[in-house]
């Protein structure tokens, strides 16, 4: 039996795999992506794309697409069986946090099929109607065999990534546990034409005294995606038919449904793996987490999963930094993913919780509090930063170190918009690079140099200040746009140690300084 090669074999091509393929493709590593399903989906339940996935997206050239394939929604309105009760505004609630400062709604097939044009024009092709029969970490590299239209195939890889969702095969080998529950409520989700009150462009909540249903425009005008909870009365039911809830459907999204494209019913799981890695194994995605859907987090959370571990594999393939940089995604994503079945659990419990007390809570109180909060600065600033995914910071992870300013290592960098553009905009180099906001020294400037990181430096600004940043500080940032090293001063050696800690080396190393508009220098 032949066998082949590569360097990172990923199991698994939803939104996750196809992200970290897209990203080690895009850094120069060579892959195989495969997936047991003939075909890639035809249905979605995964909507929302958060600024934090549009700002990766931007990182590797796409987000243009993606933003013309996709709405952006400009309210979200909360309706009672009383009426009206809050519209809270979405086009620009994150203003000054992330360039993509709206809400943003693309469904998951679309979505899917727009990294797998980008994968394939990258001279990659997802392996389709593939299997994971057996696999085996033998300390150097990982042996896996692949069975395709009943022949099996050995596959030798440096690393394998299991993206490979809930059930995953990769999980299961590792013998992993995933613990967590499943939620009493059944939920429903349906594609339909139909006729009723729903904003153009928004997103229309119902709060009832026992529930909450969904209603927003998707795909082409005319097509209405509606979400909500199977009526107590069905919950039991083994099969559920959209027309025997079609009654509690229509009185709770107030549309008149005309035509079904879509309608699946489907329980929620919460649960995080034991472990993210297992030598050169990773979970990546719903492999390693699932979580209620409130917040719309779930999707993109593997997404982020895919990005944090790609540019450490890449790193660590490409012999530019020491393996014990893969140490640090575990602790990263694991710390993040219980944090954040904490609170989807939360919110999930309370918005559909049957008592009747909070039951009130929720159809008179909710809405009002809702439409305080989301109409002060603060109020919006928080809540986008929670939903946006901006807010993830990995403060407490391995390889974060110092604080300048409010901003420490593990902080997403801070986003700041100037007359030419903004700090963001030398991130598409996925690479490690200093910013400076303020003025270079000169010695650290020319000790910095030999390392072959370069440095941006940008004119200090009262934006910048707001941000939490501190002026003439210098910061080191990671090829995913978190900062690594915060230093109040500009002191080379505390930016040589870090580097030499963890044997980094830049990709630019070799390559010229790469030029970005808006910055006063941008010197190797």
């Amino acid at each position: 039996m032949t066998m082949s090669k590569t360097k990172v074999l990923i199991a698994g091509a939803g939104p996750t795999g196809l992200t970290l393929a897209l990203w080690l493709t895009r850094l120069g590593v060579p892959v195989r992506i495969f997936d047991k399903a003939a075909a890639p989906g035809e249905t979605s339940r995964a909507l929302a794309v958060q600024a934090r996935t549009l700002e990766f997206h931007r990182q590797i050239g796409i987000v243009d697409d993606v933003l013309a394939a996709g709405v952006r929604l400009e309210r979200l309105t909360v309706h009672t069986p009383a009426g009206v009760a809050a519209r809270l505004p979405l086009s620009d609630f994150g203003r000054g946090i992330s360039p993509y400062s709206f809400a943003f709604a693309l469904p998951q097939d679309v979505h899917e099929r727009l990294l797998i044009t980008h994968l394939e024009r990258a001279g990659v092709e997802v392996e389709r109607g593939t299997e994971l029969v057996a696999f085996q970490d033998k300390d150097e590299t990982v042996i896996a065999t692949l069975s395709k239209d009943g022949r099996t195939e050995t596959v030798s890889a440096a690393y394998l990534a299991g993206c490979d969702g809930a059930r995953s095969t990769v999980r299961h080998g590792l013998n992993i546990g995933f613990p967590g529950g499943t939620y009493e409520q059944a939920f429903y989700v349906a594609d339909v034409k139909g006729t009723g009150e729903v904003t153009h462009n928004g997103m229309d909540v119902t709060i009832s005294a026992y529930g909450f249903a969904i209603a927003m425009p998707v795909r082409q005008l005319g097509s209405l995606r509606l979400i909500g909870i199977v009526p107590k009365a069905h919950e039991a039911d083994e099969t559920i038919t959209f027309e025997a809830i079609r009654a509690d459907i229509e009185r709770d999204t107030g549309i008149k449904v005309e035509e079904v494209n879509w309608f699946s019913t489907y329980r929620v799981h919460h649960r995080v793996a034991e472990r993210f890695r297992a030598g050169r194994v990773f979970l990546v995605g719903d492999a390693g987490h699932i979580h209620s859907p409130a917040g719309g987090q779930g999707m993109n959370t593997g997404m982020g999963d895919a990005v944090n571990l790609a540019w450490k594999l890449a790193a660590v393939v490409q012999g530019r930094a020491d393996p014990r940089l893969l140490d640090s995604y575990e602790p990263e994503r694991i710390a993040f993913a219980r944090k954040l079945i904490e609170s989807t659990d939360t919110a999930f419990r309370f918005i559909t919780s049957r008592s009747r007390l909070i039951g009130l809570f929720r159809r008179y109180l909710m809405p009002k509090i809702m439409n305080i909060a989301l109409h002060t600065s603060f109020g919006s600033r928080f809540f986008f930063g929670v939903i946006s995914q901006a807010a993830i910071q990995y403060r407490a992870g391995p390889i974060s170190s110092g604080t300048a300013g409010k901003v420490s290592g593990g902080d997403r960098l801070p986003y700041v918009a100037h007359a030419n553009g903004d700090n963001f905009e030398p991130l598409r180099s996925l690479d490690w690079q200093v910013h400076v906001y303020g003025e270079v020294n000169c010695d650290f400037r020319g000790m910095i140099a030999p390392s072959g990181i370069p440095i941006h430096a940008f004119a200090w600004t009262d934006a910048a200040g707001k941000t939490g940043l501190q002026r003439d500080a210098a910061y080191l940032v990671r090829p995913d746009g978190h900062v690594a090293l915060a230093s109040p001063v500009q002191e080379a050696a505390a930016f040589q140690r870090y580097l030499a800690g963890l044997g980094i080396r830049p990709r630019t190393a070799e390559r010229a300084p790469y030029r970005v508009p808006g910055t006063m220098h941008s010197l190797a």
